[in-house]
């Protein structure tokens, strides 16, 4: 089976590890050079040079130029981890096994964009990692593998990010496993249960005091490393707040945006409803008094 990787994440790094670790004939590895978008960028050339396989960068993949070199490798299969653009028809029907993609959601549920982060916004309580034969539209097509995976209050950007990683470390196996096989199960979703999560901004990431501290705790954790921070303004200057925490606070004559005490010299301020302890900030900032943020 000649494969073809795409990928240019360090999710895209660690699914391309487990491939090699089972000695299958990867034939091509597309990746970038740079990305000025994701934070979370890895250039797979540094793996897939090191074990000696044909390495092509592109920042399009749909161009004439990557079509035609992936084309020349005759792959059976096209892996598709981790790369932030649509691909379109004839390169999706290129070859007799098609291309598997995937989607950190419980898919048809919470498609599009910036799924650990919205999932990590809203607070829930669970998600998923999918598997699925691409189509072209966003990660639509039927799924071959799906994994639940519980997400903890005490989940960041980072730890979902590794849950991730793991499950989806397990299902590239079996996948693997069935393929080899011939006993790929297909299940089509269920387009009536669907929903699109839209693309960030940057006031996406702007803490308002006016939100209750749940909700910014959350801002807080879905926006933490590798991503970009949530932040906030003190003094005309942009604070990025790392790492939080609730505190319990019922004055309701203190407005949002307060500092009302201080946590081992950490500030904590008067949200719309409780209070948040900034427990790390970037730059780091010292109150020595209880002053408006």
């Amino acid at each position: 089976m000649r494969i073809v990787f795409i990928g240019s994440v360090l999710f895209s790094k660690s699914m391309l590890e487990q491939l090699i670790k089972f000695d299958l004939e990867i034939v091509g590895v597309c990746t970038k050079k740079k990305s000025k978008f994701n934070s979370d960028f890895f250039d797979l050339g540094k793996i897939s040079l090191k074990h000696k396989i044909p390495t092509f960068y592109t920042s399009d993949i749909n161009s004439d130029k990557t079509y035609s070199w992936i084309k020349k490798k005759r792959p059976d299969l096209i892996f598709c981890l981790g790369w932030s653009n649509l691909i379109e028809k004839r390169l999706l029907n290129l070859c007799s096994g098609g291309v598997i993609g995937f989607h950190p959601t419980d898919l048809p549920a919470n498609r599009g964009r910036h799924p650990i982060i919205w999932t990590l916004v809203l607070g829930l309580k669970k998600t998923a990692t999918t598997f699925f034969f691409m189509k072209e539209t966003a990660d639509s097509g039927d799924i071959i593998s799906k994994k639940k995976i519980l997400v903890s209050k005490n989940d960041d950007a980072q730890s979902l990010y590794n849950k991730i990683i793991l499950n989806a470390s397990k299902q590239i196996k079996q996948i693997i496993r069935d393929l080899k096989k011939n006993k790929i199960n297909q299940i089509k979703q269920n387009y009536k249960a669907e929903n699109y999560w839209r693309k960030r901004n940057v006031d996406d990431g702007k803490i308002d005091w006016r939100m209750s501290a749940n909700n910014i705790y959350n801002l807080v954790r879905a926006l933490s490393k590798p991503y970009l921070g949530a932040h906030f303004f003190f003094k005309n200057k942009k604070i990025i707040l790392w790492e939080s925490f609730i505190v319990k606070f019922k004055n309701r004559n203190i407005e949002p945006g307060r500092v009302i005490s201080f946590f081992k010299s950490k500030p904590i301020v008067k949200c719309g409803d409780n209070a948040i302890c900034m427990l790390k900030t970037y730059p780091s900032i010292k109150i020595k008094v209880k002053n408006q943020l």
